[in-house]
């Protein structure tokens, strides 16, 4: 059984990127033999796995620019799952190289239009990728949102401009994010105090999933 491709994206900084990749792959985890790919040149995710004491997060290995991405996927078969997590940038091939050769792509914007019109660039990628890889799929992953307050009708104008969905499920702005990141866990790790978070990841894995 081939492992399934999960690719984090979005060329602005600031979107929670990092933060989703770690605690989907640490889900997914849970579930199989996971690793995760470090693509970004910040290596905010590998520094974050290095503080991890309890051994509870997947691997990472970190790819290089000039890493040939498909031959190296190939090389991750034993893997159930890997989820690359991308720079932030598309000044660089390996964007649409990752997306060229992944299942799924999920793009986290935070709940504002200005947020969703400065992450127009990285759909048009996934729209040229899906060209030469049509087995991918892209989803709009909510970040930061505030339960207080409903999706302004300016913001559904925006999410229309992309050509994939949104996730049903979303990321509340929690301090449980924060706190894994600080004591080098996932959510997962933080137990009690992670529990709001992990309904929000096991939610998006599950919609992933199906």
């Amino acid at each position: 059984m081939s492992a399934l491709r999960i690719a984090i994206a979005n060329q602005k900084g600031g979107t929670g990127k990092t933060t989703l990749a770690l605690n989907l792959a640490a889900g997914l985890h849970q579930r199989g033999n996971t690793i995760v790919l470090d693509t970004d040149p910040q290596r905010s995710i590998s520094q974050w796995v290095r503080m991890n004491e309890t051994g509870d997060l997947p691997e990472v290995q970190q790819l290089h620019a000039n890493t040939a991405i498909a031959e190296f996927l190939k090389e991750m078969q034993k893997h159930r799952y890997v989820v690359l997590d991308c720079p932030p940038t598309l000044q660089t091939a390996t964007v649409s190289d990752v997306l060229r050769n992944v299942d799924i792509a999920l793009i986290p914007i935070q709940p504002s239009p200005v947020d969703l019109w400065a992450s127009i660039d990285i759909a048009d990628e996934v729209n040229r990728a899906k060209k030469q890889n049509p087995r991918l799929k892209a989803f709009v992953v909510l970040n930061q949102l505030d339960a207080r307050n409903s999706l302004s009708k300016s913001m559904h104008e925006a999410l229309a401009e992309f050509d994939f969905p949104t996730l049903k499920t979303g990321i509340a702005r929690r301090a449980a994010y924060r706190n894994a990141a600080m004591e080098g866990t996932s959510v997962y790790g933080l137990g009690p105090r992670g529990k709001a978070a992990v309904c929000e990841i096991e939610a998006i894995i599950k919609e992933l999933l199906k």
